[in-house]
């Protein structure tokens, strides 16, 4: 469907219940549709917000337009849960009714402050010639889940910073409480992260600069930025747009990426012992706008929207489109970023269809569906090909191709069902350790994958649109392997 401004920009209250009720029908009998992720009812979802906990539960919030598959009027939807895998709808959270977010409740985050939950999020306005103004505003959320905006906004952009100023980050720092920000340059267009501060977050805010953290130029903007803490180094996670692929390779059209430093000093808006060169944060197809935070006790823990911006997908004609990963748990090792599925995940395992395999093994299971966990060891100095949700001979596959003798593993989704986004490849490829196993954590849900090589060193997410009598996992021959296969529930 190709759809005008005035009805992506139609208020809410102008879609009838029945039209909201037939799109969610269509889209949950949808065969491709995710059954243990989050994934909008209808319409779009994009960049995940206010991952947060607060009131004894985690909370994320996410952008939607349930209307149709296309960017949209945005509002944000609550999810919460007690187990950060285990997720429920609390409904509509904050939507666009006032001249601030007029034209949509962009992203942004959630701290809790007291015995509040403060929302910080940027309101998208636009006037009769369609002339945007961004606005930094903020909304505080009881226990009861009840949402209250502030009247004015937090702060407004400076006159050297363009129209594209969003995403804040708020975060808290020896009493104070901070803003980072995507930031693109009136005069030079260049993307940036900027940093504001305030003591008490309604009055007082002040401009502390852009964030020195890397000499390269980050392209035309930067998006959805996250400072964290991993095990005691602070990690920037963040979308540069344009950025030159001599300062990092990358191959999807826009890349989720991320730095990590020694020390992040607020006062100067300075990363001290940056590693500089942008590290692609997922090396699939389709990761983008991470959203990471320090839960209570220190942990850092990040969700992402699995869909990118300007790129169609085969659900769109099915009212649907896109989802959130899981949560994945962040470590640090030799300076590298590692991503490990939360434990709670293994409470989806199902006491029924578990498959132990081990040696020289071809077919793993002929019948495994696409909604399981395969937990793999292969022996070290073999090559071959994994095929995931495969037809029984084989032609038709998700394929991880593996060489642990020279130390590659690619990812193919050309062979597996309806093309998604050709433009920017159908191969993915990571380097590996030669001479060592390689473990595989491979998580499947109808139409998503993600990925994990080697205890989470390198994850590979991305969609993918087979045929859901594809049910055969199997290698292309015998290989020295030993593992698991679990079906999951649904949540």
């Amino acid at each position: 469907m190709e759809w005008t401004r005035e009805q992506r920009y139609l208020p809410y209250q102008q879609h009838s219940a029945l039209e909201l009720l037939k799109l969610q029908a269509q889209a949950d009998n949808s065969p491709e549709q995710l059954r243990y992720h989050i994934r909008p009812a209808s319409g779009l979802l994009n960049d995940p917000n206010g991952f947060s906990y607060f009131n004894h539960a985690w909370h994320v919030f996410y952008q939607s337009f349930p209307f149709g598959a296309a960017h949209g009027l945005k509002s944000w939807m609550h999810m919460q849960s007690t187990d950060l895998v285990h997720w429920h709808s609390r409904g509509l959270a904050l939507t666009p009714d006032n001249e601030y977010d007029s034209h949509g409740a962009y992203s942004g985050s959630a701290k809790q402050v007291g015995d509040r939950l403060f929302l910080m999020y940027t309101g998208n306005h636009r006037d009769a010639d369609w002339v945007r103004t961004p606005f930094q505003l903020g909304a505080w959320m009881d226990k009861n889940n009840h949402i209250t905006k502030l009247e004015e906004p937090l702060f407004r952009n400076p006159n050297y910073i363009s129209e594209h100023f969003r995403d804040p980050q708020l975060l808290e720092h020896d009493g104070k409480y901070y803003a980072l920000l995507g930031a693109q340059d009136e005069k030079t267009e260049e993307g940036h992260l900027a940093l504001w501060t305030s003591d008490d977050l309604k009055t007082g805010w002040h401009d502390l600069g852009y964030v020195d953290f890397t000499p390269h130029d980050m392209g035309y903007m930067i998006e959805c930025p996250n400072l964290i803490n991993v095990d005691g180094h602070p990690v920037l996670i963040f979308c540069p747009q344009g950025l030159s692929k001599d300062v990092t390779n990358y191959e999807n059209i826009y890349p989720n990426t991320y730095v990590t430093g020694d020390k992040f000093d607020f006062e100067n808006a300075k990363l001290h012992g940056s590693s500089q060169i942008p590290v692609n944060l997922d090396d699939g197809f389709d990761v983008y706008a991470t959203q990471a935070f320090n839960a209570p006790d220190g942990t850092a823990y990040a969700i992402s929207w699995v869909g990118l911006p300007d790129i169609e997908y085969p659900t769109d004609s099915q009212n649907w489109a896109n989802c959130l990963s899981q949560v994945k748990e962040l470590h640090l090792k030799d300076g590298k970023l590692y991503q490990q599925p939360v434990a709670a995940m293994t409470n989806l395992r199902s006491n029924k269809g578990i498959n132990v395999f081990s040696n020289e093994t071809k077919i793993i299971k002929e019948h495994a569906g696409q909604q399981c966990e395969l937990n793999l060891t292969i022996a070290a100095d073999q090559n071959g090909t994994l095929h995931l949700a495969a037809n029984h001979d084989l032609s038709k596959s998700l394929q991880i191709k593996f060489d642990t003798s020279r130390g590659s593993l690619a990812v193919d989704r050309s062979t597996v069902g309806e093309s998604v986004a050709e433009k920017y490849g159908t191969t993915r490829t990571v380097a590996l350790p030669t001479h060592k196993d390689l473990k595989l954590q491979v998580f499947l849900d109808h139409s998503l994958a993600e990925i994990f090589v080697n205890d989470g060193r390198h994850v590979l997410t991305l969609r993918y649109f087979a045929d859901q009598s594809q049910q055969t996992i199997a290698f292309d021959h015998a290989i020295n392997s030993t593992g698991t296969l679990y079906q999951l529930k649904n949540i």
